[in-house]
């Protein structure tokens, strides 16, 4: 289903990221608890985090404790807010696709691909935002579970 809530597109970009390298289930089961460790994946929260809150994850078995994920979801929580006071962070996905939903027709699962133009292009954009764990794989994932 095409995701088009700023906050949401967020928390399941971050989750996204949080993945890279784990399966799936993985994320779905700690689920709950990044919610709790990122107060509620609310940017602006998420953003005033500072070492004490990143000590505290690190030590929350219920996350993944990497602390390059960690810090990268707060500074990603920076980036958020900068975009949203200039139009939105759906606005900037979404304008990708003139606001529609991309339908893919690929034949069998081994012609999914990693990664698309579309994702290099999206990914590119948001590490220019200063977005990290962001690269054309998780951005593609993350577009195949938003629309």
């Amino acid at each position: 289903m095409p995701e088009r809530d700023s906050r949401a597109l967020w928390e399941k970009l971050m989750l996204d990221g949080f993945q890279a390298g784990l399966a799936w289930i993985t994320i779905l089961r700690k689920r709950d608890a990044f919610r709790r460790a990122f107060a509620g994946f609310d940017p602006a929260v998420v953003a005033r985090f500072g070492e004490a809150d990143v000590a505290r994850m690190l030590g929350d078995a219920g996350i993944v404790r990497s602390r390059a994920k960690i810090e990268a979801t707060i500074g990603n929580a920076r980036a958020y807010l900068r975009i949203d006071e200039r139009g939105g962070f759906d606005n900037l996905l979404w304008r990708h696709l003139d606001g529609r939903p991309l339908q893919n027709r690929f034949r069998t699962l081994a012609d999914v691909p990693a990664s698309t133009p579309l994702s290099e292009r999206i990914s590119k954009e948001l590490k220019a935002e200063g977005f990290r764990f962001t690269g054309p794989t998780i951005v593609y994932a993350f577009m195949q579970a938003t629309g």
